[in-house]
């Protein structure tokens, strides 16, 4: 082979190899970056309900540990477990955030709306955690996970410490659904955004209505101007948040962290 021509073809071959390279590599990091969160929370299966669930950091013996029950909305609905981890997932995946407030996170995945069925098995999952302190299980989703966290506290208002539904109040066309007299007593915080045309705030008011006026324990913060796509504000919050309290049972802690875990039956 004449000698510019093979320079020509290892100039050729280099380049091309350089450039697959970068591009293999450029692919590996977008994976890294997509999936390093999300691999903390390790999947697993329970009496057929597919289930990711993030333990504490570093679990001592003979300590109890809370534990956040996390539900998530029509986007998580499937059997594949791969689905159901949303934003406030991410937020509680922080290092640091899981040091200063170490628990177990579990986020079961359903295929439809959240029941009583649901509930039992999840129930009975947790109680396989050894290390769980059952006095401090809380409970918190967005949308049709909202829908479900109200649904759940009802079914068990003496099971959970503390509850967090955002949009949780139902479509439009969705029937009252929730009990103030049966929930009044469970410490909630519940999240709405004032221009969601999906899930209207007016039910969520009126829920905050009825447990004010029953002396309950309620606070409700309004996103001004939020819409349906507020899930990302519940953990750090944002300015554009105002908060009411029911009555003075509630605890005025305004870090949502520090609030869920003050909770306790």
């Amino acid at each position: 082979m004449p000698f510019k021509m093979c320079l020509k073809w290892l100039i050729c071959t280099t380049v091309c190899m350089t450039s697959t390279l970068s591009v293999a590599q450029n692919l590996k990091q977008k994976q890294v970056k997509k999936t390093s969160w999300q691999s903390l929370y390790q999947p697993t299966e329970f009496d057929g309900m597919p289930i990711r669930m993030m333990p504490p950091i570093q679990i001592e013996a003979g300590k109890k540990y809370p534990l956040i029950l996390s539900l998530h909305g029509a986007g998580g609905t499937g059997s594949k477990n791969n689905k159901q981890l949303k934003d406030w997932n991410k937020q509680l995946a922080v290092a640091q955030r899981r040091k200063e407030f170490p628990c177990y996170v579990v986020a079961p995945q359903a295929r439809g709306l959240w029941n009583s069925e649901h509930l039992k098995k999840i129930q009975s999952y947790i109680n396989t955690l050894s290390s769980v302190d059952m006095d401090r299980v809380y409970i918190m989703g967005h949308s049709m996970g909202g829908h479900g966290t109200y649904i759940f506290i009802q079914l068990a208002p003496d099971y959970f410490a503390a509850a967090a539904p955002s949009a949780g109040s139902g479509l439009r066309r969705t029937e009252e659904f929730i009990d103030a007299a049966k929930i009044k007593d469970i410490p909630i915080w519940a999240f709405h955004g004032d221009k969601d045309k999906a899930c209207p705030i007016e039910k969520d008011r009126e829920v905050f209505t009825k447990i004010k006026n029953m002396g309950g324990i309620m606070k409700l913060t309004t996103w001004v101007g939020g819409t349906h796509a507020v899930s990302e504000k519940m953990i750090p919050g944002a300015e554009n948040g105002t908060t009411e309290s029911s009555s003075e049972r509630c605890n005025d802690a305004t870090d949502f962290m520090t609030w869920l875990f003050s909770n306790t039956k």
